[in-house]
């Protein structure tokens, strides 16, 4: 079990559990990618494109809320994910293009 954060003595202590959690958010993200992996063959049969902005508009509010729940940074959660659903809409564009709606 990982110490809390007023339990570490050491950098080296503090470092290491940095690095466990970093490895933990890595294999949250390769599971979200295999999730959004999935999208191109769901979306393009019913015509949605990769960027619908309404979904975008819809995940931000939603990470918002949550960062403001639990008192992270509403404005760093929201930069963070803006980052992040760019590179993924810019991966399915390259497996289905920009056409079809907002869905």
């Amino acid at each position: 079990m990982r110490k809390t954060p007023d339990q570490i003595e050491t950098m080296a202590e503090l470092r290491a559990a940095i690095d466990e959690i970093d490895r933990a958010l890595i294999a949250l993200h390769v599971e979200r990618v295999r999730y959004i992996d999935r999208a191109p063959a769901l979306k393009a049969p019913t015509g949605i494109a990769a960027r619908a902005p309404s979904r975008v508009a819809d995940v931000l509010a939603k990470v918002r809320a949550e960062a403001d729940a639990t008192g992270f940074d509403a404005d760093l959660a929201e930069a963070m994910w803006t980052l992040l659903i760019d590179a993924m809409i810019a991966r399915e564009e390259r497996v289905m293009g920009k056409e079809g709606t907002d869905g």
